[in-house]
């Protein structure tokens, strides 16, 4: 499970270490140190330019999408809240993710993420849920593997309308690894710089070769600290969030 991460880098600065081709300043993000299901996040993908005919060159864009993917035919966009996560191990085959995975692939920067481990308060003390950052030693860029796609709003009659058209995703985890296995036994799959271009590209559909991309989480330790319980309401986003604290 990966409910709660954190996105602070500039889109500037992302632009260069994904190295984007197409980025709208004007749909800019503000830094988030609490991203939450169904916030706006931003995202690395390849798509032909709108209104091309097929023939164009795939264009590497930093996008905003909804964070909680709502499949096509879904009804309306409440299903998203549940579809914040796709389990690796099955997210070829199930029916709302199997075919973003095939041609809508995406990552995710991220500086870090939550997980929450349970904690006894004594013999008489209630249990309680201390929330943990996990973030990259080295401080660098977490580049999570996910899924978008389009949702058409039915109330909406023209096509050409921007509100027609929904961009959702969803986050791809793994077993858990290093510090943060010692957390929570899920936890988001990072890619390596190495499988971007192949995870990205819209044409690469073949399953097993995709697969084959997300056998382990990005290369790299991890580290692990005690956070404020701060982050446990969405309404709290600072830089402070991610103190160390004594437990």
């Amino acid at each position: 499970m990966c409910g709660r991460y954190v996105s602070a880098r500039s889109p500037e600065d992302l632009v260069q270490l994904f190295q984007v081709t197409d980025w709208r300043a004007e749909e800019a993000l503000a830094p988030n140190w609490n991203v939450a299901p169904t916030d706006e996040v931003w995202a690395v993908l390849e798509r032909t330019p709108r209104g091309s005919d097929g023939a164009a060159s795939v264009e590497r864009e930093l996008r905003p999408v909804r964070w909680g993917l709502v499949p096509s035919w879904a009804r309306d966009v409440k299903i998203g809240a549940r579809l914040i996560n796709a389990r690796v191990e099955t997210v070829h085959e199930k029916p709302a993710f199997r075919r973003a995975f095939a041609r809508r692939r995406c990552l995710l920067p991220a500086d870090g993420f939550y997980e929450w481990q349970q904690i006894k308060a004594g013999d008489q003390g209630r249990p309680r849920k201390q929330p943990y950052f996990i973030h990259p030693e080295d401080d660098q860029v977490m580049a999570l593997a996910g899924l978008y796609e389009y949702w058409r709003d039915p109330e909406i009659q023209r096509d050409d309308d921007p509100a027609a058209w929904l961009m959702t995703c969803t986050i791809l985890t793994t077993e858990a690894t290093d510090a943060a296995g010692r957390v929570h036994p899920r936890m988001p799959l990072a890619l390596t710089p190495d499988h971007y271009e192949a995870w990205l590209d819209p044409h690469h559909q073949d399953p097993d070769d995709l697969r084959a991309l997300l056998g382990s989480p990005a290369d790299g330790r991890l580290d692990a600290r005690p956070v404020s319980p701060a982050v446990n309401n969405v309404r709290n986003n600072a830089p402070q969030l991610l103190d160390e604290i004594a437990v």
